[in-house]
């Protein structure tokens, strides 16, 4: 890799839907050298095949260059595991970018939002020299499930708080919070909560394969869990993101 710094595009893509790629996002792909696609392995296929089909429908003629993304090792502390797995994602795409032959901006599509519970803009500040960074902002997983549900984030002048499964299942229901979205949570840690807790969940939110649930925690926790563990097993993997309130209060 050259002492030039690069320019590095992160395009947000949505949820799923190449419908919800921005006509920012389009034009971004078109006026990209080089596109960076991640491959996850088998059963995965559909997440590079999306993308691919994305590529496809911005018309852009950028070279797009494939790398394998690694796993993180569970045998870690949480913090060191994911620290030690963005060092391994960076490398691999400085490795990835030496088969480049277009000079030019590089392009990364990311799920969801750039900046909302993505480390991809983590990721691409471990590269040497550190790249010039544009972000264009996608669809998040929080308006993908809300339109699902047709249902307002925030209750009226009321506060939203956004957390991970982790923090919910280690800490409990943060002070003060009135709406809490909480993102990555394998564990189910919606659980853990009162049965009168409202919750509104989804997975592969804005795909055709979108399921979602809604309800009182003590009528709906065990479908959930059950229609998560189906669908994982069926497509080798899963995101899904639910919102929670303490009482089924207006939506």
């Amino acid at each position: 890799m050259s002492d030039t710094p690069l320019d590095i595009w992160l395009i947000g893509i949505g949820t799923g839907s190449p419908a919800h790629v921005t006509a920012e996002g389009m034009q971004a792909l078109r006026d990209v050298s080089v596109v960076l696609v991640p491959e996850k392995g088998a059963g995965k296929d559909d997440l590079a095949a999306l993308r691919r089909d994305i590529l496809k429908a911005s018309g852009t003629k950028a070279q797009v260059v494939a790398f394998d993304y690694p796993e993180r090792d569970p045998a870690l502390p949480y913090i060191e595991r994911v620290a030690r797995w963005h060092d391994e994602i960076a490398r691999r795409w400085q490795s990835a970018l030496t088969e480049a032959d277009r000079p030019g901006p590089v392009g990364l599509l990311v799920w969801g939002d750039p900046s909302l519970y993505d480390s991809t803009l983590r990721i691409a500040r471990r590269l040497s020299p550190a790249p010039r960074l544009r972000v264009v902002p996608g669809i998040t997983a929080i308006q993908a499930l809300t339109a699902a549900h047709v249902l307002t984030l925030n209750t009226l002048n009321g506060p939203v708080t956004i957390t991970t499964g982790r923090r919910l299942r280690d800490h409990g229901w943060p002070q003060d919070a009135e709406t809490l979205v909480v993102m990555l949570d394998g564990d189910c840690s919606f659980q853990m909560l009162p049965p009168d807790t409202s919750i509104w969940w989804g997975a592969f939110l804005g795909m055709p394969e979108q399921i979602l649930a809604h309800g009182r925690i003590g009528d709906v926790a065990q479908q959930i869990i059950q229609m998560r563990a189906q669908a994982r097993a069926q497509h080798g993997w899963i995101m899904d993101t639910y919102l929670l309130r303490r009482q089924i209060t207006e939506p």
